[in-house]
C-alpha cells in the first residue's frame, strides 16, 4: 500500500503513545448543569485532552466529526490557520527536534494531525466512523495518511459540499466553491 512520507514523520508516528495521561479537573466556577449528565467541555491542548479522555471513552464513540485547521496560511482568522502559532512551534521543536526548522507548512500540518488522528481512531467503536472537514490545501495528504491510520479498506467516501452559491470574482486562478468531508469507518 502506498504511504505518505514527510519531514518529521518518524518523530510523530508513535507520539500519541508518548503523550502523558492527565487528570481532568472539574472547575465548579465555570461548570453548569447536572455533573452526572455525562456532558463535558474540556479546555486545553487537544492532544492532551484526547489522551485524558481516552481511558473513559476508548472504543465507545460511534461518530467523530472534526474540523481541523485547513492550513490556508491565514494568520488573522479566529485561530492561526498557518500552523505557525508559537505553541505549535514549541511543540514541533520538542517532538520533531532540529528537523523542525526545515519543515514546510504542509510538513508541520501533517506532524500536528497525525498523532491526533491516531488517538481519535482509538475512540471509535467497531461500527463507528470519523468525518473530517478539509479543503484543497491538505485534502490529498489527509486521504493518504488516513489510509495508513484507518486502513484503505475502511475509506467510505470523499464528500464534496458546495460552500459558496455565487461566483467569486476574487479568485487568483479558479473559484473554490467546494470543500471536502473525508469519511472513514473503524472497521
Amino acid at each position: 500500500m502506498p504511504s505518505l512520507d514527510w519531514i518529521g514523520k518518524r518523530a510523530v508516528i508513535n507520539h500519541h503513545r508518548e503523550v502523558p495521561y492527565r487528570l481532568l479537573k472539574c472547575d465548579k466556577d465555570t461548570s453548569f448543569g447536572d455533573p452526572e449528565s455525562g456532558n463535558l467541555l474540556v479546555q486545553g491542548d487537544n492532544l492532551e485532552a484526547l489522551k485524558a479522555l481516552l481511558p473513559f471513552y476508548a472504543g465507545k464513540v460511534t461518530c467523530i466529526s472534526i474540523d481541523p485547521s485547513f492550513n490556508t496560511c491565514n494568520e488573522s482568522w479566529i485561530y492561526n490557520d498557518n500552523v505557525n502559532s508559537p505553541e505549535i512551534k514549541v511543540w514541533l521543536r520538542k517532538v520533531v527536534g532540529k528537523e523542525a526548522e526545515d519543515l514546510s507548512r504542509h510538513d508541520k500540518w501533517l506532524c500536528m494531525m497525525y498523532p491526533r488522528l491516531r488517538l481519535l481512531k482509538e475512540f471509535l467503536r467497531e461500527d463507528g466512523s470519523i468525518w473530517i472537514s478539509i479543503d484543497d490545501n491538505e485534502a490529498h495528504g489527509l486521504k493518504l495518511f488516513c489510509d495508513e491510520i484507518f486502513g484503505r479498506i475502511n475509506f467510505v467516501a470523499s464528500i464534496i459540499w458546495q460552500k459558496k452559491h455565487t461566483r467569486s470574482n476574487d479568485a487568483k486562478y479558479f473559484s473554490d466553491n467546494h470543500d471536502f468531508i473525508i469519511c472513514y469507518s473503524r472497521s
